[in-house]
């Protein structure tokens, strides 16, 4: 699962050694990511043995923030180049949708169904997915210098959670389709460094900057449902957490050798367990016993082991991993830092050590190759039209203030657009090859902008049908670079002087 993706995030851009800087699976662990130095390369699923690399870009270099809509053709891409702009392209026409520019650094961008939301150290942004609109701005949130928040995938509810306090380890649920707060957990001694919705948005998992714990609370309620311990020897950075698809195990990744799988099962009252495995009865004498001890040892007593683990040879790099489905069986996924893909059986019944299924190289060549070298394989085969490109082919049919949507590959609604300001009733496509581009850039403006417009030049269209406060203007953005008052702005790269 996409769960928590900073938990997906593998940063390496600045460093040397690595070709790339992120690492992300999409929402439903069926496609893999790949923010690289020449563009991003994106990654199916579906089979073990084989790592099917579907599209690959480079338009855009040095990439490292790529997320995709589930297995739609819509991805959303920033550049270290322009760290402050996120843009989001249709990858399979080679065009691009939008683009937003923010005052600051984009420091995570996570989407659903419902709502694209967009992270900065002291910001978060909350999008329409239909319309891109901006719906909701969450300004002077705790210091948060690594973007870190987590977003449901439900389709019926779309919750973000995010850090409530930069010293103490307390988290805020925030609904998202209804723009309101819900509730502020309480879930650690220390910052929190991780955090991951189940599918289903009834759980939500959280470590700390410490490592050592790892929590799972209810969703809406807040309320604590499991406790494991990942280790007690040392303090870790928790690079990634994730829930199975049916919610009944998590993984957990960090800077050492290990990932741990936990298994979340509840013991009756009458501690009538049904496995009657020796980690079972084992957990049951340390809980019978603990209620003699003092409360510190008692709760390290109580806290859960790990089901399952898995060792990895190269320690100490930034990884992303996922429990998924892949023929039919359920597997670890395992993205490194150094470039490989490890894709592990993973045992239900007992557990134990996972077994590796595969190894896979992210960059070309086989499994033994070193990988520093690009080949001709890795490169795109083609260069695609760019968005101006394709905005300045002769339209169709008159063009009309709209905005268009999308839905996932094989939409019902074909070709739909939807009129300014409302929202989708439904899945919008962008498949249809005689879709013309959007064509209007909306930005709200404040009188000294206006005052700026008319002194750069960019003066409102002779008889535009538009309020004067809505203009026609694509170089106008220049002029506002040193204006954080018009900042988030939605731009599109179209003809518009062809429209005025």
């Amino acid at each position: 699962m996409e769960t928590e993706e900073r938990a997906g995030g593998c940063s390496g851009l600045d460093g040397p050694g690595p070709l790339f800087g992120f690492a992300s699976f999409n929402q439903d662990s069926t496609s893999l990511a790949l923010g690289t130095k020449t563009g991003y390369k994106l990654f199916s699923l579906t089979m073990v043995d084989k790592l099917d690399c579907f599209h690959e870009s480079a338009e855009t270099p040095d990439v490292y923030i790529v997320e995709r809509l589930f297995s739609s053709s819509l991805v959303v891409v920033v550049s270290i180049s322009m760290p402050q702009r996120m843009n989001i392209y249709h990858f399979k026409k080679g065009t691009e949708i939008c683009n937003y520019s923010y005052p600051n650094k984009i420091l995570a961008v996570k989407l659903n169904r419902q709502r694209l939301v967009v992270c900065l150290e002291d910001s978060i942004y909350i999008h329409n997915i239909k319309d891109l609109k901006l719906l909701k701005t969450l300004l002077n949130t705790p210091s948060n210098p690594s973007g870190l928040f987590a977003l449901s995938v439900n389709h019926s509810s779309s919750y973000l959670a995010y850090p409530g306090n930069a010293t103490i380890g307390e988290i805020i649920v925030y609904d998202a389709n209804n723009l309101s707060r819900v509730t502020m957990i309480p879930a650690h001694d220390s910052p929190v460094a991780a955090l991951a919705f189940n599918t289903a948005a009834t759980k939500l998992a959280s470590a700390s900057e410490r490592g050592t714990i790892i929590r799972v609370f209810s969703i809406p309620e807040g309320l604590r449902l499991f406790e494991f311990r990942r280790g007690m020897k040392r303090y870790v950075s928790i690079n990634s957490l994730s829930f199975s698809p049916d919610s009944q195990f998590l993984c957990a990744s960090s800077n050492t050798e290990t990932v741990h799988i936990f298994k979340l099962e509840q013991v009756g009252p009458s501690g009538g367990d049904e496995s009657a495995t020796w980690t079972a009865y084992m957990g049951k004498m340390f809980s019978a016993a603990s209620s003699y001890l003092p409360a510190q040892v008692s709760g390290i007593m109580t806290q859960d082991r790990a089901f399952a683990t898995v060792h990895l040879l190269p320690s100490g790099q930034r990884n992303a991993c996922t429990l998924a489905i892949i023929q039919k069986l359920p597997r670890l996924l395992v993205a490194t830092a150094n470039g490989h893909l490890f894709i592990y059986n993973v045992d239900a019944q007992d557990g134990g050590e996972c077994m590796l299924a595969h190894k896979h190289r992210l960059f070309g060549g086989d499994d033994d190759s070193d990988g520093r070298e690009w080949s001709e394989a890795t490169r795109p085969a083609q260069a695609f039209p760019t968005y101006a490109a394709t905005a300045a082919l002769p339209a169709c049919t008159p063009l009309t203030a709209t905005l268009t949507g999308y839905s996932e590959d094989g939409g019902a609604k074909k070709g739909e657009v939807i009129p300014e300001h409302e929202f989708a009733a439904g899945p919008v496509c962008l498949d249809d090859e005689n879709e013309f581009p959007p064509v209007q850039v909306h930005m709200l403006l404040t009188p000294p902008q206006k005052d700026l417009m008319v002194k750069c030049g960019h003066g409102r269209p002779p008889n535009s049908p538009i309020r004067p406060e809505i203009v026609y203007v694509q170089s106008f953005l220049d002029c506002l670079g040193r204006e954080p008052s018009a900042i988030p702005l939605l731009t599109f790269i179209a003809n518009h002087e062809k429209t005025a």
